[in-house]
């Protein structure tokens, strides 16, 4: 019993100390594991309160993040397909070309990293909107006591998966923190900055399913239906 709380005072005291170095190592301690749990359910009740008083962010954060990126990752591409083709076609060569037209050799390493919080930010709002992979259609014609015990599978498998995220997560966070890795062709730009939202956006994840299943609850103790067809993109 005692080694799954090996280490966590470690991790605590190295993010207290905010080395990176420290961290990256003390996340390899077996406590990890368990202090991964406690920190991810405890974010997720505080981002489901959030949520709930906060009915704006409830409403936008997942839907403008993902918009945004999604714009973002298509200005830049389209910026450097001009900058690639629209001096040739105006027969500049690269002595004569303005500095804003000349490609910038980030325009394709910036791009993955968006994508990547887009990806998993679009998760959780999918699980909010209960959009994933369900069966609903096997699920309506079981009894209640059959569909609330599915649900409750469906939300514990998200949170294990979300475990399982977030600690993984948090290591690949913390070792491309201690190694200064920069996201290729920038000047600065750190990659952890970017991988951070995978392990964050499973707390928000983990949110939506603390959500899905108290209103689950709700339903199956006042009778009402438990299973209803998801529409991708509705509310």
């Amino acid at each position: 019993m005692g080694e799954i709380f090996t280490g966590m005072d470690q991790i605590m005291a190295a993010f207290a100390d905010g080395d990176s170095w420290m961290i990256r190592e003390a996340l390899r301690e077996p406590g990890a594991w368990t202090l991964g749990l406690i920190l991810m359910l405890l974010g997720g009740v505080i981002v489901m309160l959030m949520y709930r008083y906060v009915p704006f962010i409830e409403r936008h954060l997942e839907s403008y993040t993902m918009v945004v990126s999604y714009l973002t990752i298509g200005g830049i591409i389209f910026f450097g397909v001009i900058q690639r083709f629209v001096p040739g076609m105006l027969g500049m060569d690269f002595t004569n070309t303005p500095q804003w037209l000349r490609p910038w050799a980030w325009t394709t390493s910036l791009p993955p990293f968006l994508f990547l919080v887009m990806t998993w930010v679009g998760c959780t709002y999918n699980v909010k909107l209960r959009t994933h992979l369900s069966f609903n259609e096997f699920r309506a014609n079981m009894g209640r006591h059959a569909q609330m015990a599915l649900l409750t599978m469906d939300a514990l498998l998200w949170m294990g998966f979300s475990w399982v995220v977030v600690v993984t997560g948090s290591r690949v966070v913390a070792n491309a923190a201690s190694n200064f890795q920069i996201v290729p062709a920038t000047d600065g730009l750190m990659q952890w900055w970017f991988i951070l939202a995978v392990p964050l956006s499973f707390v928000f994840l983990v949110a939506r399913v603390m959500e899905n299943w108290l209103q689950d609850l709700g339903n199956y103790r006042s009778g009402n239906a438990l299973i209803e067809q998801a529409v991708i993109g509705g509310e």
